[in-house]
């Protein structure tokens, strides 16, 4: 867990090096090597940690749209993660959808940009577990903002009323985008969200890895053993803006400063050294991920652009039988003729 938590904060530091070149001294988000936006979640790392160290491959995972710590600690392909971050035809989806739009389906890793959109994905994964009979589980992260959402209390009811091997897991930052987590949503405990359906609910108070790891054993077990969903809420804290060249003058410098004091990384390495691990494997720890992400952002930066034209290309999969090559739409096509021609066009 530490090691995935260290990886996730020096990727992210790294990444925020990597997108102001070329976007200063005058902001401009299409210059760089990173292109579009890009939202960072250092603070964030106990959550994505301390869940996904329960998981399998076979597992399903969804992020919102800060997704880095989760992704690397789904197991998702670093290397191929950082190209399509910069945009790179090598990229896990080719360069097209960004940083905010990761999926990598060899770990079942998916991620949005919508609001609380990997709550129904999430419930359907768990859903076709359930009817394969096997013990899979789908997990769905989301921020405390998106608690206020109607397809988040639709996943809740599904899950629940369905029984599914779901968890959902808000990671609570204090912040929905620029609004304080009190303006907008009338519980402090986002956990208590689960009082309305048949799940348990449970909320980890601290920003520490083994807490959150504790509370995610239980709930992910629960969800294997057959059991349901759980609601299940962390409190983290985010240490940069909303998005990269966020002023966040909404934000008070004393919020600022008390999120950077309270480290889950620090916190768990003294775990560690209290349990007997010396300084020198701590390093060796941190020196063996800060190569790992170098070497993925340099691998990443040499990597080819995608031709304009490639724009065009992995738009529609297995489109109707009536579906035309130059992107009409014909009555006189049938299945069998659409087979004939080979089926996926």
């Amino acid at each position: 867990m530490y090691e995935q938590m260290v990886t996730a904060r020096y990727y992210e530091e790294r990444l925020q090096e990597e997108y102001l070149v070329g976007k200063q001294p005058a902001f401009d988000i299409s210059a760089g090597p990173i292109p579009g936006e890009l939202h960072l979640a250092a603070g964030h790392e106990s959550s994505g940690a301390g869940v996904c160290i329960h998981l399998r491959d076979d597992d399903t995972v969804t992020a919102p749209h800060r997704p880095h710590h989760i992704a690397i600690a789904k197991g998702v392909d670093l290397k191929k993660m950082t190209a399509e971050i910069f945009g790179r035809k090598t990229g896990l989806s080719k360069g097209k959808g960004g940083h905010m739009h990761l999926f990598d389906p060899d770990v079942n890793f998916a991620c949005s940009g919508i609001i609380a959109q990997g709550c129904p994905p999430a419930v359907g994964a768990a859903m076709a577990a359930k009817k394969r009979h096997t013990d899979s589980v789908a997990v769905a992260f989301l921020g405390d903002g998106a608690i206020n959402q109607g397809g988040f209390f639709e996943s809740l009811n599904l899950a629940s009323v369905q029984n599914l091997p779901v968890v959902f897991v808000i990671e609570d930052n204090d912040w929905a985008i620029s609004m304080p987590k009190h303006r907008v949503t009338d519980v402090t405990d986002g956990s208590q969200r689960a009082d309305g359906f048949t799940m348990p609910g449970e909320r980890v108070d601290s920003d520490d890895a083994v807490a959150v790891y504790e509370a995610a054993g239980r709930a992910i077990a629960r969800a294997r053993d057959g059991n349901g969903p759980t609601l299940l809420e962390v409190q983290v804290h985010r240490r940069m803006g909303h998005f990269m060249g966020d002023a966040e003058a909404y934000r008070p410098e004393s919020d600022i400063s008390h999120s950077k004091r309270r480290d889950s990384i620090e916190r768990l390495a003294e775990d560690l050294r209290a349990h007997g691990v010396e300084d020198d494997e701590i390093d060796e720890i941190r020196e063996r991920a800060h190569e790992r992400v170098d070497e993925a952002i340099a691998w990443a930066k040499e990597q080819p652009e995608p031709d304009p034209s490639e724009a065009y290309e992995d738009v529609f999969t297995n489109p109707p039988a009536q579906a035309t090559t130059d992107g009409g739409y014909s009555d006189s096509g049938s299945t069998s003729d659409a087979a004939a021609d080979g089926g996926e066009q």
